[in-house]
């Protein structure tokens, strides 16, 4: 049986790494329900304090912003003291926004509401971030496997927070808050929740784990014993090492996916209300859509393991522009067809996430790999953001196929093409 050495005279048995995953996989299910939540109504509380439909794309626009803020801070927190801190920390700042977003819906302040949802962003960056610690204990040959196990936990608490939309207003109504601000409510308690259980039980870090499990890796970084010996023997990243044809590919598989998503995502549930849907009817939708983009994780991650990480990049464009011909085409009235058009959508940003951060975490040595994971995060985040304030706009100018067909179009133009012309044999 093989062990892991964790420290002089300590081993780290496969139970143990066992549990490691475990506790990756409950704190997720508890992040995703506030990921989902906040998502679900963001646009629409927006809408309502604003007054404008062409600025509601200014909270996803907002909250990835922040996201990218938190992708930097996390990736460099966990590169010198560990995964633990490092996703703690972004669970509670996401967990202070969602309060803040709260009490800005109760008093009507739309200064309060716009700096709270960029602190909320913190969230999201921590919940794709949790995917990378997945992968640090994995072998090659089931690292897409393993990110798959961690985000297929997040569909649990993603797919329950929309449809708790309804009963959340109700309760935020009853205590004299606005009902659209009731999901922020799930929002701060399950990623409060989620903190501390990384807090209390990510032990031991899997990121300190990784580096040892490479011989290569455990010669040129000694195990650290305390946060302060890890931050003293960390080297930096070099540019070779940053951007090398791995993380590159990698990379802007997951920035283009996440653009197209994040656009289309954002005004499918305005483009619903706005057509005489309930709130209820929209939340079922981007349910069934969080659900696709993680519940098929694990097949995902068995085809990058198996068939190769570019081949799945690549399918990944061609499902995007079918859920964007397929969004521009619905009838607004169409409930099944949006819905199959959100779901298509969600399982094509999952390949490309999973085969993205697979060949990532392949290219990044362990020594370096949080800070060049955080800093591909914050791309993506970028991403997110720009979609999600240029989505409004298109939105107003040209109407929601318009932004569904464009969206569809730059996937199947950019993934692809990026896969194959670095395509080498496995």
């Amino acid at each position: 049986m093989t062990h892991v050495v964790t420290r002089a005279g300590d081993e780290a048995s496969p139970r143990v790494l066992r549990r490691v995953l475990g506790v990756l996989v409950l704190s997720q299910a508890l992040g995703g329900a506030g990921m989902a939540a906040g998502i679900t109504v963001g646009a629409l509380l927006a809408e309502d304090l604003l007054g404008s439909a062409g600025l509601a794309g200014l909270p996803t626009a907002l909250f990835t912003a922040g996201a990218a803020l938190g992708a930097a801070v996390i990736g460099r927190v966990s590169q010198r003291l560990g995964r633990r801190p490092g996703l703690a920390l972004g669970h509670g700042i996401a967990a202070l926004g969602s309060a803040g977003v709260v009490a800005a819906a109760a008093g009507q302040w739309v200064g309060l509401l716009l700096v709270s949802l960029f602190v909320y962003g913190a969230g999201t960056a921590t919940g794709l971030l949790a995917r990378y610690a997945g992968a640090d204990l994995a072998p090659p040959e089931r690292r897409g496997r393993a990110t798959g196990t961690v985000l297929l936990a997040t569909t649990l608490g993603a797919v329950a927070g929309p449809n708790l939309v309804g009963p959340t207003g109700e309760l935020a109504y009853a205590w004299g808050i606005p009902r659209l601000a009731g999901p922020f409510l799930l929002a701060a308690l399950a990623y409060a929740a989620a903190g501390l259980v990384l807090l209390v039980w990510l032990r031991p870090d899997p990121l300190f784990l990784a580096r040892v499990q490479s011989p290569r890796e455990a010669t040129a970084v000694p195990a650290p014993t305390t946060p302060s010996r890890a931050a003293a023997t960390v080297p930096v990243a070099t540019p070779q090492q940053r951007f090398s044809p791995g993380v590159v590919t990698g990379a802007t598989v997951m920035i283009t996916a996440q653009l197209v998503m994040i656009a289309v995502m954002t005004m499918t549930p305005l483009h619903m209300t706005g057509h005489g849907h309930s709130t209820q009817a929209a939340g079922f939708v981007i349910a069934l859509h969080v659900g696709a983009m993680f519940l098929p994780s694990p097949l995902s991650g068995l085809l990058a393991d198996r068939i190769g990480r570019l081949p799945v990049a690549a399918a990944s464009g061609a499902v995007l522009l079918s859920a964007g011909m397929l969004a521009a085409a619905a009838p607004p009235d169409s409930v099944p067809l949006l819905s199959c058009a959100l779901v298509l959508l969600g399982v094509g940003w999952n390949l490309a996430l999973v085969s993205g951060t697979a060949l990532i975490t392949d290219a990044a040595p362990a020594d370096n790999r949080a800070s060049v994971q955080g800093w591909v995060d914050v791309g993506m985040s970028l991403a997110g953001a720009t979609g999600g304030m240029a989505s409004g706009l298109v939105v107003a100018g040209g109407g929601y196929p318009l932004l569904a067909m464009a969206a569809g179009t730059l996937a199947v133009a950019v993934i692809p093409v990026v896969a194959l012309r670095t395509a080498t044999p496995r």
